[in-house]
């Protein structure tokens, strides 16, 4: 069985449980997943299957898309609402146009610095591994793209947005740096990534939908041609 199947990740769920839930499932031992999703965060998940698996990288490299919300006037070790949160203690009253000029700020190139809760490495360690231990290193900016940056909704201390952006973008991090830039510190409160690459979110299966799936049903819902 070969084929790219998009799936609508639930929160909690970690990528690689919908990757272990397709392989016990249906017994194919060859699954994988086309760019992580956090665990606080929903949508569009690209899952590979059989011999797509060996194009991983050709996914990885594509643009995302995600609608989004920030928290104004904290911050969170993790910069998501997974983490331990911290009142800055600052008044949050900022209006439309403060905020945009904020947003502003982060559209086009930019650089971005990994999160420290991340799978990026660092002397042979993963990030996450040292944060966990108490560690915090200077990590190397990396170059992203933020092609498109809107609000979408004001309801302080919350504010939701839609962004599309390169490959390797943290929106966490994006949340953050907002927040610093305006001064009262934010962290990303909801996430759900519309669109990976050419798929979105309406041809998704839910995790509840797999769980009632025949391998039938799983071959019908593949999507195969050229990667």
């Amino acid at each position: 069985m070969d084929g790219i199947l998009v799936v609508n990740k639930p929160q909690g769920a970690t990528s690689h449980d919908i990757v272990a839930l397709i392989r016990k499932k249906f017994s194919i031992k060859k699954v994988g997943h086309a760019g992580t999703l956090d665990p606080m965060a929903t949508g569009v998940l690209v899952i590979l299957v059989g011999g797509y698996t060996k194009s991983s990288q050709s996914f990885l490299n594509e643009d995302k898309e995600y609608e989004g919300t920030l928290t104004l006037g904290a911050r969170s070790d993790t910069q998501d609402a997974c983490g331990k949160i911290t009142p800055s203690g600052m008044e949050v009253n900022f209006d439309y146009t403060e905020l945009k000029k904020a947003f502003d700020e982060f559209a086009g190139d930019i650089e971005q610095r990994p999160p420290m809760y991340s799978a990026v490495r660092y002397n042979g360690k993963k990030l996450y591994e040292l944060a966990r231990k108490g560690v915090s290193v200077e990590v190397r900016p990396r170059k992203v793209v933020i092609k498109r940056l809107e609000i979408t909704g004001i309801l302080i201390p919350q504010v939701s947005f839609y962004v599309t952006c390169s490959k390797g973008t943290y929106i966490r991090r994006l949340a953050a740096d907002i927040g610093d830039r305006l001064g009262c510190g934010a962290y990303l409160s909801r996430l759900s990534r519309t669109r990976s690459g050419r798929f979105t979110i309406g041809q998704a299966s839910s995790v509840d939908e797999l769980k009632d799936f025949t391998s039938a049903d799983l071959e019908k819902r593949l999507i195969v041609g050229d990667v």
